[in-house]
């Protein structure tokens, strides 16, 4: 009998802390879709409220298509730190609430933690691009499906009934996303001359194609190759240290470069064409969060030619889904 009891109270105890955690997870997902929905009204409809409950349906194709693409990005980190056996949480959702002045986008991603050590460069890789590679097939549905399913004209002039008119744009804030390599591709091979097909200065009025792009972005920054990103981790495994401090300090020059660029056209009124000053910012917090340098493993060994291949494959995503001017803003 005591040996029955000792056996039960261990797991009483063991229960609490893991129904607590999976309340906190359940918690932020609730609360990050009630954000990305009031986003996702807001992206649609161009109004910042006050909305009535009827109009929360606008934001569900938003708000759905961004917690997909999160969940398919953040479970692959998930599934690949399983099979490796290293323990990690389920993923964190990350809610942003609507604050004037600021790009809502209604979050600010998700994240998993992993609670042991990572024994090899091997599990480090299949973590790390485990989240990319399926990110960037949840984006790429994503917009495939918005490309084929545009609306018809009217729904841009149900938002903006002068759109057509010369006067349309000549006042107040221009807001234009920036093109990416893939974007282009896909808008050429699934859509044709006979259909509206919106400018990058309207696409966040159309929800699978803001989404999709967002996506697209959100990869390309987790796999910028420095420090503890998804592609640091990609690069260090593939290379090795030094080689991957190489490639990670070229990396932070180039953002830098971009970032300052970005400064230079808004202190000076001048489009140079490329650069976003957030670029700057995410050099920063790269350097002084995030760390340039890639910390070690127990155990270091040359990948196979699957996981290599895999590894450049992640490289030729980053290349697609970057945009070196993700947003233009001009007055």
């Amino acid at each position: 009998m005591p040996e029955e009891y000792s056996f039960s109270s261990q797991q009483v105890s063991t229960d609490k802390p893991r129904k607590k955690s999976y309340l906190i997870h359940i918690i932020l997902f609730v609360i990050t879709f009630i954000t990305t929905i009031i986003a996702g009204m807001e992206w649609t409809t161009g109004k910042m409220g006050p909305y009535e409950f009827a109009d929360m349906v606008r934001g569900l194709p938003y708000a759905l298509s961004i917690l997909f693409i999160l969940t398919f990005h953040e479970f692959g980190h998930y599934f690949a730190a399983v099979y490796h056996k290293v323990k990690a949480t389920l993923p964190y959702y990350i809610p942003f609430p609507p604050i004037p002045g600021f790009f809502n986008f209604g979050t600010m991603g998700a994240v998993i933690r992993t609670k042991s050590v990572i024994p090899t460069n091997r599990a480090m890789f299949d973590i790390g691009v485990a989240g990319p590679l399926a990110g960037f097939i949840a984006s790429t549905a994503v917009l495939i499906y918005g490309f084929t399913h545009l609306p018809s004209v009217d729904y841009i002039l149900q938002i903006h009934p002068d759109y057509f008119t010369p006067e349309y744009g000549k006042e107040g804030i221009h807001l234009e996303f920036g093109g990416t390599i893939l974007f282009e591709i896909l808008r050429a091979l699934f859509t044709n001359a006979n259909e509206f097909v919106p400018p990058m200065s309207e696409i966040y009025h159309y929800p699978y194609l803001c989404v999709g792009w967002f996506g697209l972005f959100i990869t390309a920054m987790n796999l910028v190759p420095v420090g503890q990103l998804d592609g640091g981790h990609i690069i260090f495994s593939m290379f090795g240290e030094k080689i991957h401090e190489a490639i990670a300090s070229i990396s932070m020059i180039g953002l830098a470069f971009l970032g300052i660029s970005g400064l230079l056209s808004s202190l000076l009124n001048y489009d140079f064409g490329f650069g976003w000053t957030g670029w700057l910012l995410w050099a920063f917090i790269l350097y002084f969060v995030i760390k340039v340098k890639h910390p070690p493993v127990p155990h270091f060994e040359k990948l196979n030619s699957t996981r290599m291949i895999l590894g450049f494959v992640a490289i030729i995503i980053f290349i697609l889904s970057f945009s070196p001017s993700p947003f233009v803003i001009t007055m």
